[in-house]
């Protein structure tokens, strides 16, 4: 499935890949790699509240920024929720990032191998191969609670409206 002009870079529109989610859809599963090769799956967060923050690359500003407010506010979000970055990096670069910026408090996850994720969730742009910046807040049921993909992806996401949801979980 293709949607066309959901998000822009540039102001120039792209095309998504894959299985549009909405809130209140029982969240996809998928396949990702740790930073150490480890496969790991939304089934391995059963019970948690997860907050999935996706970015298109860390090595750019925008996303190293999002990493690492999602990292800072993770401590403050309790034991019951999860916070995972995925992004289609190669999981040594990840590893390379987390170590560089500090990162320890979220679960960093790359989908180079098979975008599992992109196309699970809607969020592969056809024209890149990365994934759509975006956020999304899944109850531990497993129902996505609230989502956004942000349409300009040089632009950050609505940290606050992302937090407060996982925070009322």
């Amino acid at each position: 499935m293709e949607r066309k002009g959901i998000v822009t870079f540039a102001g120039n529109p792209l095309t998504l890949v894959g299985n549009e989610v909405k809130v209140g859809d029982r969240a996809p599963e998928f396949t990702a790699l740790d930073k150490d090769l480890t496969e790991v799956k939304l089934s391995d967060f059963a019970g948690k509240v997860k907050v999935i923050s996706v970015t298109p690359s860390l090595d750019t500003p925008v996303c190293d920024l999002q990493a690492r407010k999602f990292n800072e506010e993770a401590g403050t979000l309790g034991d019951g929720v999860s916070v995972i970055n995925i992004s289609m990096d190669l999981p040594f670069a990840i590893a390379r990032f987390c170590t560089s910026a500090g990162i320890e408090k979220i679960r960093t996850l790359s989908d180079h191998r098979d975008a599992s994720f992109g196309h699970a969730y809607g969020v592969l742009i056809k024209e890149l191969r990365l994934l759509a910046r975006s956020i999304f807040v899944i109850d531990p049921s497993d129902v996505i609670r609230y989502m956004e993909v942000v349409s300009e992806i040089a632009d950050q996401p609505d940290y606050g409206k992302a937090l407060a949801e996982a925070g009322k979980l």
